[in-house]
Order: C-alpha cells, then structure tokens, then sequence
C-alpha cells in the first residue's frame, strides 16, 4: 500500500510538472493542456480503482457486476432529476385517473403554473380543491360571477351558515335561491392558490355542491378549453 501511496503522489506529480512546464505552449505530448489533465485524472483513477481490485481479492466478474449496478442506479438517479418534472406529470394523471377530479399541476421551464381539470362523466369540469384547507368538490361554471359555497361545503371550510345574512338572490339548478356574502382565507386549485377572495353561500339545502366562478377565474393569466381538458394558467 505504501508503494502505491508513493506511486500516485509521483504520478501526480509529474503531471503537474507537465502541464507547469507546458503552460505556455498549450499542449502536453501533443495534446491539449486540458485534455491531458482530464487523461491523467482518469489514468490515476483507473490505477487506485484497479489496485484495489487486486489487493481486494473480489473476482473480476463480481467487480465488474458491482460497478454496473452502480452505474445504472448513478444514471437512473441522474434521469429522475432531469425528467422530474416529467415524472410529476405523469404522477399527476394516474393520481387523477384513480380519484375523480384530482388537479395535474405542471411548472414549465418558465416557472409559469398551469392546473389541468379532465371533463367529468356528466360533461362539467369538476376538480377537487381546497378552502381554508378543507377539502371541496367544485363544479366550474364560467356563468357564475363569484364562488358560490353549498352550506355544507362552507361548515366543512370552517365557515358557520346559521350566522350568515341571507340577502343576494342567485340562480341555482334547483332555481331561485338567496345567498351571503363571505370572505375565504384561501382557495386552492391544485398548485394554485388565492388568498383573501370574495365568495357567497347559499342558503341551506338550495345546493347540492359547490361553483367555481369568474371571480376566481378571473385572477388567472388565462384559461383554455383542448378537447376535454381545462388548463388554468397562473
């Protein structure tokens, strides 16, 4: 081992004499300074690692399997990184494609957020989002001004119905129907979120599930329809 410590110290000294001495010119042995500094860092790798293969006493089919293996992880662990927004994406669409109304939220190279809403079986845009952390099913309908809470959905958000003023008439599937004004401490659609946002309730049992409206629509950069997909642009 000592003879070894003394041969890659020498090694690597004589390397470095080299490339001092070839400073000026440029080029080592007839190659290129950098070139024959990243030839010499790999020759002194190459003898450590072979060194320790001989005196190990591992047989080289073993080595060799163990250095693929890490090779294959090394390069797997490189792919995820690259890809990891890719592998996010498709995260998201099974996540989806097993629980009904799940966001795919995507981040390009930009930064810019988009949300994708698939078409639900009854041909709506329905998506699963969140107020004040609560969980709440929303059907998007781009004919309602503003978020309206169904009262169950606003007790599960922490809001209280029974204390709220019933006075602003909206047009509801099951008809004419009254409704409170209330402010939400957050929505949350997928990655994108709105903090502060003006919303109504309606009156006990005049709803059977909450609307996704303009005034939420609205704060986004855009929004567009492809085939039966929706995509919120932050």
């Amino acid at each position: 081992m000592s003879r070894l410590f003394w041969t890659i110290i020498a090694l690597i000294g004589v390397t470095l004499l080299l490339l001092m001495a070839n400073n000026d010119a440029g080029s080592t042995l007839g190659m290129a300074n950098d070139d024959f500094a990243r030839f010499a860092y790999m020759g002194i790798w190459g003898i450590v690692l072979a060194s320790a293969l001989l005196g190990s006493g591992i047989p080289l089919s073993h080595f060799l399997r163990s250095m693929a293996i890490w090779i294959i992880i090394i390069l797997a662990l490189v792919a995820g990184y690259q890809y990891r927004y890719e592998l996010q994406d498709v995260g998201h669409r099974v996540t989806a494609g097993l629980i009904p109304g799940s966001p795919i939220s995507n981040r390009d190279g930009d930064g810019l957020v988009t949300v994708t809403l698939a078409k639900a079986d009854n041909g709506h845009f329905e998506v699963r989002g969140e107020v004040n952390g609560a969980s709440v099913p929303f059907m998007v309908d781009t004919g309602a001004s503003s978020i309206v809470l169904s009262s169950e959905d606003a007790r599960r958000a922490g809001l209280d119905p029974d204390k709220l003023t019933y006075g602003i008439p909206i047009m509801t599937a099951n008809g004419t129907a009254t409704a409170a004004n209330v402010t939400l401490d957050s929505i949350k659609i997928g990655a994108i979120e709105r903090r502060n946002i003006r919303a109504m309730v309606a009156k006990d049992g005049r709803m059977a599930g909450s609307l996704l409206g303009m005034n939420f629509l609205n704060t986004l950069s855009g929004f567009s329809v492809r085939g039966d997909r929706l995509i919120l642009s932050d």
